[in-house]
């Protein structure tokens, strides 16, 4: 199934009312059931010269794999209370965040999920958040950016100090036509403005960068809230972002994930530097980065995760891995350590395991529950029980949280060894 260019605000009622209490907790494993995964073939990448080249080393899920008990997976709890689909999380501290298209961001408190707070404001939906020290940046299908101050010490725990573009920035530009960019015909805007929906946020070295449906990459600073640079970085919307290590990776609509390096010595100035070119015609919801940059994964609305290695001796990528994950569009992508969370329209999380050496990835075991597509997904940093937590927002209003197991090598290497 091919979604449209741009990543769609689905709506589903859900078959069953959702669930009043804010927290259920689950002893058993009825929301985790296995699933067999489709088998995938091999595929050819199509280069910006129009150039083809066969795949080498790809990943490729064995037809006889089956997965795990639905056991291994257990699902912790269902918090309800969104107005609207969730459409995106993020880790603050000792909270977590959600968001959703009823314009509601509520406040849940780790370790035991008592909902602490609930914020929000604007004419659009929130489509993005992320944390940067005590502020929370939210982005809005109203084409705006709202900064939230966390603040202990006053009875609004989360308090808008401002909104993007500021009214500083905006009067500093208003009155130079070269500040004007032709957005469509007979429309203009500043470039320090977005046209569109902003679809994600990512934060590294003091600077949040912004995609959106217009196409643009924005880039701005902390410290002042300052625009600092727009890049037309695409032919079509932006749906994922993420920046580490002075490098911006961009997943677009038009099939790409662009690879974007600030020059040296300055945060300021953003040059392409790779692009890497998944299926022809599909579109690129979501990317992660993987091992210091090392790896990149990408997921398609044709239900694909593809990989991509660094070769660090020229700086060259390599296609290293492209696996029939769902049978429906991978909307969002999550990692902790050597495993890939994938959540898909499918309704269905897919975790995965990283191979030690190549990038390939394997499946270990698939969880359903959601009664709509799961739009976003978060890992936790909380260790439990030898596993790890994961957030899941659906479009049927709720919020999922998963222990995954993670296994042991040596304790593997050493049952089989007694067995």
């Amino acid at each position: 199934m091919v979604l449209l260019r741009k990543i769609p605000d689905l709506e589903t009622s859900p078959k069953t009312p959702l669930l009043s209490a804010t927290i259920i907790n689950s002893s058993s494993s009825n929301n985790s059931e296995s699933e067999q995964s489709p088998q995938s073939s091999n595929r050819f990448v199509f280069n910006e010269d129009n150039s083809t080249n066969k795949i080498d080393r790809i990943s490729v899920m064995p037809s006889t794999w089956k997965s795990p008990s639905s056991s291994s997976y257990k699902s912790l709890a269902i918090l309800s209370g969104h107005i609207g689909s969730v459409s995106c999380l993020a880790l603050c501290g000792e909270f977590v965040l959600s968001a959703s298209q009823g314009k509601d961001i509520i406040v849940w408190q780790q370790p035991d999920l008592k909902k602490f707070a609930k914020f929000g404001h604007g004419d659009g939906s929130v489509k993005a958040l992320v944390t940067v020290g005590n502020r929370v940046f939210t982005a809005h299908q109203d084409s705006r950016i709202r900064v939230w101050k966390v603040s202990r010490s006053s009875e609004n725990l989360f308090k808008l100090v401002s909104t993007l573009p500021t009214t500083k920035d905006y009067l500093g530009k208003f009155m130079k036509q070269s500040n004007y960019v032709q957005i469509r015909r007979n429309h203009k805007c500043l470039w320090i403005e977005h046209a569109d929906s902003i679809s994600c946020l990512a934060v590294s070295n003091g600077l949040v960068y912004s995609g959106s449906w217009d196409k643009t990459l924005k880039i701005w600073r902390v410290s002042d809230l300052k625009c600092l640079e727009s890049i037309k970085a695409h032919d079509d919307a932006i749906n994922g972002l993420v920046a580490e290590k002075g490098k911006v990776y961009s997943a677009s609509a038009d099939g790409k994930i662009k690879i974007w390096n600030s020059i040296q010595g300055t945060n300021t100035s953003h040059f392409l530097k790779r692009v890497l070119v998944g299926h022809k015609d599909v579109s690129l919801n979501s990317v992660i980065v993987c091992e210091n940059g090392r790896f990149v994964y990408g997921g398609g609305s044709d239900g694909y995760i593809m990989g991509w290695e660094e070769n660090q001796g020229n700086g060259d990528w390599n296609l290293v891995c492209e696996v029939k994950a769902h049978n429906m569009s991978v909307l969002c992508l999550s990692f902790m350590g050597d495993y890939i969370c994938s959540g898909s329209a499918d309704k269905s999380i897919g975790i995965w395991k990283r191979e030690k050496t190549g990038g390939g990835i394997c499946n270990v075991g698939f969880m359903t529950g959601h009664e709509g597509p799961v739009k976003c997904l978060q890992a936790s940093l909380y260790s439990v029980g030898g596993g790890f937590l994961l957030y899941s927002g659906g479009l049927d209003r709720s919020l999922r949280v998963w222990w995954v197991p993670i296994q042991d090598e040596h304790k593997k290497k050493k049952k089989l060894i007694d067995s």
